[in-house]
């Protein structure tokens, strides 16, 4: 391995704390003070931004996708679950805005983490976001199984009109994998030509998502014949439920909690955005709000707008369903159109944060081939070996899992997980900090503060955090299946693997640092956790 920067102090050559928060200057010379040289190309502007958090958390992507998984386990009434996860996962934006107008560095989490936290927990931030980013990719990817084939049975290359639109059939789970697989090889491609052709792609694809959705909810609304009453029904889906509704809720939830996440991207392209203490923490508070309301009304409308509401088809097709049953074939298909477009940037908005991270962590010493994985393309301005990294492991893990009816729920949580755990890892240093009187720090700055409201939205972004990880991982047949342990308990030996195995390269990486290292300048006291 690379000789390691401590990621809990700064390189030799950066200043102390005091000059982190600077007097304003250039860009470049604002990432200068953290002991690092503007190599990304920084052209992103603020709806760009803005555009990052937005398509990652990709309405016509999560709730396309798990509409039918959310309906078939709750019911109508499983809508409620859409605001209590995005108040938590609000509390959770809000502290991630603090951290994002201070630390604006690329790689997100593991760079926030790493100025409040001690370096294992920073390392493991990273390691473990890595490997979700990863699995979210894939997960993303195989999403294109729901959509494309109900627009056109071309799309279903494995089996037929039977399997389209479906993960659950054998056929239709081969289908997504080899869907998926064009799709990662696009995002890959994209990512390695650089990030200017990202981000207009993505811009585009954000600019028809929100247009696409905002037509969609105005459609529906004009089939409207029920009223908003109907999110009170279970459709009995409590039954059989050891813990009645209460049960078939927590699972249903799950569809929210995989929606609203991915919105920290704003941060992780920081040192590609312009002003990046001003727009970040901005982009990471509007893309969880316009996914909150587009995506809740978007549910509420179609649910009073749908024939038959008792229909088994919401369970199993979804959305889609919803939509050409709703508004006929034609009309139908032009929102599934905007819904394969929506997936399609947000893969590439997952893939990009991927990238960062490595990048960031590499550039630190913190991986394998550190000088490699960090290198950045003087023609491209991106680095191009952790777009091919993320892009072969995504397409790995993909065929690993072909034929696999089970792929799509247990990808989808496992993905979620990987992301709620870095999100504590950020959230319980902050919450420590305050109780300790280290945060906000003294020389905040003009930047997003919470003031007097810190403590409580941070401790409840703690306990909501452990709430949501805790019912993500818990086993159970309606998420997991009944047919194997091993995909029952997938999400909790997966995790604890990845947690293993990080644990593991970070203990071996310790020991073998090299005694003779220079030593970095003191950090000042509120910009680490003392070592216990």
């Amino acid at each position: 391995m690379s000789q390691p920067a401590n990621p809990a102090t700064p390189r030799p050559d950066a200043p102390s704390s005091a000059q982190t928060q600077g007097p304003p200057g250039g860009d470049s010379d604002d990432l200068a003070r953290f002991g690092y040289r503007q190599e990304l190309e920084r052209s992103l502007g603020s709806f760009s931004s803005f555009a990052a958090g937005f398509s990652y958390i990709s309405i016509m992507t999560g709730v396309f996708q798990l509409f039918g998984f959310g309906f078939g386990s709750g019911g109508p009434a499983f809508i409620w679950s859409w605001p209590l996860v995005f108040i938590g996962q609000g509390a959770v934006a809000l502290c991630f805005a603090e951290v994002a107008g201070q630390f604006p560095l690329a790689g997100g989490v593991y760079q926030w983490s790493k100025h409040i936290a001690r370096p294992a927990t920073s390392w493991m931030a990273g390691w473990v976001m890595t490997i979700g980013a990863v699995v979210t990719a894939a997960a993303v990817a195989v999403a294109y199984q729901i959509i494309l084939p109900q627009v056109s049975l071309a799309f279903q290359i494995v089996g037929g009109s039977a399997d389209a639109g479906l993960t659950s059939t054998p056929n239709g789970a081969k289908n997504a994998i080899l869907l998926a697989l064009g799709l990662v090889v696009f995002t890959t491609l994209v990512n390695i030509i650089g990030v200017r052709l990202m981000a207009k792609i993505n811009n585009v694809g954000v600019a028809v998502e929100l247009i696409g959705v905002t037509l969609l909810i105005v459609m529906l609304a004009i089939h409207i014949h029920r009223g908003p009453q109907v999110v009170m029904h279970t459709a009995g889906t409590g039954s059989g439920q050891s813990m009645g509704y209460l049960g078939a809720f927590l699972v249903a939830s799950i569809m929210s909690a995989y929606v609203f996440y991915g919105f920290d991207t704003a941060g992780s392209l920081a040192e590609e955005t312009r002003e990046p203490r001003r727009h970040a923490p901005r982009a990471i508070l509007r893309a969880l709000t316009a996914a909150f309301l587009a995506g809740g009304l978007l549910m509420l409308v179609g649910m009073m707008a749908v024939g038959d509401i008792n229909a088994k088809q919401l369970g199993t097709l979804g959305m889609p369903y919803l939509i050409k049953s709703t508004l006929g074939n034609g009309l139908g298909n032009v929102f599934l159109v905007c819904s394969a477009i929506a997936i399609t940037v947000c893969c590439l908005a997952v893939q990009t944060a991927a990238i960062r991270l490595l990048f960031a962590m590499a550039r630190d010493g913190r991986l394998p081939f550190g000088a490699s994985i960090a290198r950045v393309s003087p023609k491209s301005k991106t680095p191009v070996v952790p777009a091919v990294l993320t892009g072969v492991l995504t397409i790995a893990l993909l065929l690993v899992n072909i034929g696999n009816q089970r792929v799509f729920y247990i990808l989808t949580s496992v993905a979620i997980i990987l992301f709620y755990i870095p999100y504590l890892m950020v959230t319980v240093p902050m919450l420590l900090r305050r109780l300790r009187g280290q945060w906000p720090r003294p020389d905040h700055g003009p930047y997003f503060n919470l003031g007097r409201w810190g403590l409580p939205v941070n401790a409840f972004a703690v306990l909501y955090g452990a709430a949501m990880t805790v019912n993500l991982a818990w086993p159970r047949a309606a998420v997991y299946g009944n047919d194997h342990w091993y995909f029952q308990w997938g999400a909790v030996v997966f995790v604890a693997v990845i947690v293993a195995v990080g644990a593991g390269l970070y203990l071996t990486h310790r020991h073998k640092e090299p005694a003779a290292a220079p030593p970095a300048e003191p950090v000042a006291e509120e910009l680490v956790v003392p070592e216990a």
